[in-house]
């Protein structure tokens, strides 16, 4: 009789959980967004890129250089109601105030349906925007704290300008793979929210509280009326225009006004809903915003003199030399340390179809900063209008820098971006699915299946149709007579 061999328990072996992937391919949802969404930034960006070339030639032309600070001076506007304003103070808080409303719709809906309402997943692109603010501030602090220039425009180096940097991707004629894209949209989005922050703390020196009070009351009625669920552009646009006049009477900076009605808006989807109110608002307006508020800015702000001695100057002065290696050495250095970090300490992956190089190029681009850093130019500098020119001239420089450099970088990884973006879009069962994102559904394959049959019949038909007709066999021997060739013998392989 045998007896079992009493042998010792081995502890399961515990399968380690795999790597979390950094830029891996996005949701088709959030790609869809993302497409769209730039499709009109890219369009407002060549717009923008055209303003400020505009503005440039208007001001640096001896012969018309007088017409157009008499156009941006020009004042318009009820006096009555504190709102007698400069054509470029119309412009800069005014219009950018639809900028900012888009801003905060983006913003609300990264944080309630996109990558930012998951934690692990919004830590990357937070990280990333986090390190490129705060090393761009900390390069223009630490030039100018040694250069002993004004610290007062630490701030103008931290933004990044989505538009002008999908309009350079255009010119260049270069397609990023969508998760770097998404990637690059995000910075942005974030870049914006403490962007706002930056504006409504560190430049709002005096405060009106009655009037502060009367928007903050217009902003409760608005939230209202849309958890009520009372529509009608003829309700709201009205409402909105009374809370940014209060808000610019306030002392606040008008654009908070934007921000806070877009964040106020539901982006999330309900039963039977195609697109929540935030989505279609949004897709209504941000042609608007990007096709006339930001190009309209641009045009009298980017207005500034670039004679010889005013670009030698841009490297010799302490502020302008801050802003200028802040954006182009600050952002790569931040954005890209930041990744780096969080790949690091969150033990994430790089995706297999990205290298870091990328992640490098992608960083040197978003150190392109215009609308936003031109507008906290203003503000940081409002009381010397010659150093605000200055500044102003510092932006488009280090702007133009870091667009070259990214416009290289990207340049020698073209041929595989084209590839990735091929890919992506890939749909040879024209179901209206990119084939990549139906690679687990065995429904695909059979469809697929079915369409090489097809290809593979048609092709059997077509060769059976161009091969020649057989010749007959001879009867008599004829062949052996011959040598024994034969007509099949001599016919070429």
């Amino acid at each position: 009789m045998c007896h079992a061999v009493d042998r010792p328990e081995v502890p399961p072996v515990a399968t380690p959980a795999p790597r979390r992937k950094l830029l891996g391919r996005l949701s088709l949802p959030e790609r869809r967004f993302v497409a769209d969404a730039l499709r009109t930034e890219t369009v407002g960006g060549v717009l923008l890129l055209v303003a400020a070339i505009a503005a440039l030639v208007w001001a640096n032309i001896p012969a018309i250089s007088g017409s157009y600070d008499s156009v941006r001076s020009f004042h318009i506007g009820p006096a009555s109601l504190g709102l007698d304003l400069s054509v470029q103070h119309w412009a800069a808080d005014g219009l950018l105030a639809v900028f900012f409303f888009v801003a905060g719709i983006e913003l609300k809906r990264e944080l309630v349906a996109g990558d930012l309402r998951d934690a692990k997943a919004a830590a990357l692109p937070v990280v990333a925007a986090l390190c490129g603010m705060a090393v761009p501030a900390l390069v223009y602090f630490l030039v100018n704290a040694l250069g002993s220039g004004s610290t007062a425009g630490w701030a103008v180096p931290t933004a990044t300008d989505i538009a002008f940097a999908l309009a350079v991707l255009a010119v260049i004629g270069t397609s990023l793979p969508s998760a770097l894209r998404a990637f690059l949209l995000t910075l942005a989005v974030v870049d914006d929210l403490f962007a706002i922050l930056i504006i409504a703390v560190f430049f709002t020196s005096s405060i009106n509280f009655a009037a502060l009070g009367g928007a903050v009351a217009g902003l409760v009625l608005f939230w209202f009326l849309l958890r009520a669920g009372v529509r009608g552009w003829y309700v709201y646009v009205p409402l909105a225009l009374v809370i940014w006049g209060l808000m610019y009477n306030s002392g606040v900076h008008a654009t908070i006004a934007g921000v806070a009605m877009g964040l106020m808006l539901r982006c999330t989807r309900r039963e039977g809903e195609h697109h929540s109110p935030g989505e279609h608002i949004e897709h209504l307006v941000r042609p608007l915003s990007a096709g006339l508020a930001v190009p309209l800015f641009a045009l009298f702000s980017a207005g500034v003199s670039l004679s010889g001695g005013a670009v030698a100057q841009v490297f010799t002065r302490p502020e302008t030399l801050g802003v200028v290696l802040g954006l182009v050495v600050g952002k790569t250095v931040g954005i890209f340390g930041g990744t780096w970090l969080a790949a690091r300490f969150t033990r994430a992956e790089l995706s297999e179809d990205l290298a870091w190089p990328d992640v490098l190029a992608v960083a040197t681009l978003a150190g392109i900063g215009f609308t936003v850093s031109l507008l906290i130019g203003e503000l940081a500098f409002s009381e010397d209008p010659v150093l605000t020119d200055e500044v102003k001239a510092a932006v488009l420089l280090g702007s133009l820098i870091a667009a070259v450099i990214a416009c290289v970088m990207l340049k020698l990884r073209d041929r595989r971006y084209r590839a990735l973006t091929e890919a992506e879009e890939r749909d040879e069962d024209r179901d209206g699915i990119p084939d990549i994102y139906e690679e687990g559904n065995p429904d695909y394959h059979l469809r697929m299946a079915r369409i090489h049959e097809e290809k593979a019949a048609e092709h059997r038909r077509r060769a059976i149709a161009l091969a020649p007709a057989e010749a007959p066999e001879p009867q008599d021997g004829a062949g052996e007579a011959t040598g024994g060739s034969s007509t099949r013998a001599d016919r070429p392989a």
